[in-house]
């Protein structure tokens, strides 16, 4: 069990959280969700040791292995994929050194023996014997082919890395496993594996992630970083959401009885529980669920920025014409004899178990790179908007505030302060903050500026690569329903599998050999769709 006691962080300018108080117990998976910058990543370094609180203490039992998801990439270049991953139980991997160095000497004294002996009932105790078959295992699992084992970290391409290291942090069973944002750069079958991997996992998992549908699948409980506390709730976050906003609700209808509040409670935990999986988390949940009451649970004070998108012009019959479009990017093929045709009202998600197939291929369609060989024809009819994965080079002018860079993209009629303002306001911008630097923005406030200018530019055809980068959990559900309710076309690439499943009704998988084109099917279908599912496997087999 891991305690946290009376723990809070507080710096120079601000305070974190006060007098954090819970115990993370064997058997559950707990999310830590919360604004950006709230602290959850700082969190887990208090947890894991890294950070020390200003007050308070966190406390396990010292027979107890901790372990942590590397977020260093490329801080093992020079070891093995195997050792890498075996790295993860550091003391096997010392045992396994010095025992292997011991047998190597020239001359073994008796000392050796005895020391060797000692090494090698360690070594079994932990396993060892069995240490290399369980790390094959964890890269099978997560798509590393067997030939990439015992080659070198620096050999493997940075997808391939953060396998690895899940892998390593996964690696020995440990007793409480700490994971920061551990489905990014993962696949959709990689991150379905971790899900399932974790649901059977027997210790405890803390995780910051904001992935919707993997938070939902895996936690039975939510730890919400929330008006410079962390509360603990039961549940997912699907969950931990609907009972906030069923608060909210109560909370402003001073007038309702108490006993009507406690009715529609009760008939809110029996939908949720009546909707959950069969898995084991939703067994768990459901019977910590009963015991909710009325006083449990309590409006969030996180802000949802508004994300809407209105076209000027309704779209015609001829959107987009894609005929062959091939690309190659310093001697790699990316794309090859690329065609389809994108029709009125289509929402479709492209992928690729390589991100950079589907951005050269917006790149491609925006103007911005141009294809070796083939062509595309936009509608005559079309207006685009287009969100890079990369949008460094819109915020290269670092004189311009907020409100002058938004000013730029706004039709003459909306020019003035007072309508930028409103604008920025709901998109979380408000008061001082318009005036903030461009080139001192977060990652996720570039994003909603990017937001904002297409919300300005009323485009009947948007495309967003990877949009929900950067984002917080409150955008990503925001811009979420702003695109269901978006009534033209949209292209648009994803990793995360609840906006593509509650988004798209066409998948289109690019590959260097070809593509699989779906029409008229959402995401949960086409991966359910086991002839769909060996088309897409057969255009990455040479």
């Amino acid at each position: 069990m891991l305690t946290v006691n009376d723990v809070s962080l507080h710096f120079s300018d601000r305070k974190l959280y006060d007098n954090v108080n819970i115990a993370f117990t064997p058997g559950n998976c707990y999310g830590i969700i919360g604004a950006n910058g709230a602290g959850k990543s700082t969190f887990l370094n208090i947890l894991s040791g890294k950070i020390a609180p200003s007050s308070g203490n966190v406390s396990k039992d010292p027979d107890e292995r901790l372990s942590v998801l590397s977020q260093d990439h490329f801080g093992f270049e020079d070891y093995s994929v195997m050792d890498t991953v075996i790295m993860g139980n550091r003391r096997l991997y010392e045992i396994k050194n010095e025992k292997d160095a011991i047998y190597a000497k020239e001359s073994f004294t008796e000392e050796d023996g005895i020391k060797a002996g000692e090494l090698e009932a360690e070594f079994a105790e932990l396993n060892g014997w069995e240490a290399e078959s369980e790390a094959a295992q964890l890269l099978k699992g997560l798509d590393i082919t067997e030939e990439l084992h015992y080659a070198k970290m620096s050999e493997l391409r940075e997808k391939d890395k953060v396998k690895v290291l899940l892998a390593q942090a996964l690696f020995g069973n440990p007793d409480i496993l700490l994971l920061d944002e551990p489905t990014n750069g993962l696949d959709s079958q990689a991150i379905e594996w971790l899900a399932e991997y974790l649901i059977d996992f027997p210790n405890t998992v803390i995780v910051v992630s904001h992935d919707r549908y993997f938070l939902n699948k895996v936690c039975t409980h939510i730890c919400d970083v929330d008006f410079g506390k962390i509360q603990l709730y039961v549940g997912n976050y699907d969950f931990w959401k609907q009972s906030s906003e069923l608060a909210a609700k109560l909370q402003a209808d001073a007038n309702a009885k108490k006993e009507e509040k406690i009715k529609e409670l009760q008939d809110f935990i029996a939908r949720f529980s009546a909707n959950a999986s069969k898995s084991k988390q939703a067994t768990s949940r459901k019977k910590m669920l009963d015991k909710i009451e009325l006083d449990d649970i309590r409006p969030s004070s996180r802000k949802y920025p508004y994300v809407g998108f209105d076209a000027d012009r309704e779209i015609g019959n001829d959107v987009l014409t894609v005929e062959n479009l091939s690309k190659t990017i310093d001697g790699v093929k990316v794309l090859d004899n690329i065609t389809f045709t994108i029709r009125p009202h289509e929402k479709v998600a492209f992928l690729s178990r390589n991100d950079i197939a589907t951005t050269t291929l917006f790149k491609i369609i925006t103007g911005e790179l141009e294809a070796d060989s083939g062509s595309y024809k936009w509608g005559v009819t079309t207006s685009q908007a287009y969100l890079a994965r990369d949008n460094s080079a819109e915020f290269q002018d670092s004189n311009l505030s907020i409100l002058e860079w938004l000013r730029q993209y706004a039709p003459p009629e909306e020019q003035d302060n007072t309508f930028l303002r409103s604008f920025l306001g709901r998109m979380l911008f408000t008061g001082e903050d318009v005036n903030k630097n461009v080139s001192v923005l977060s990652g996720g406030e570039k994003v909603r500026c990017m937001l904002s200018k297409m919300m300005l530019s009323g485009a009947n055809v948007l495309i967003l690569d990877d949009p929900t980068n950067h984002l917080d959990l409150e955008s990503i559900s925001s811009l979420n329903d702003g695109l269901i309710k978006f009534k033209e076309v949209v292209l648009f690439s994803s990793h995360d599998r609840e906006f593509i499943d509650t988004i798209a009704n066409r998948i289109i998988h690019v590959s260097p050999n070809g593509l699989v084109d779906r029409m008229e099917t959402t995401y949960s279908n086409y991966l359910n769709d086991n002839d769909v599912q060996k088309r897409v496997a057969n255009l990455y087999i040479n």
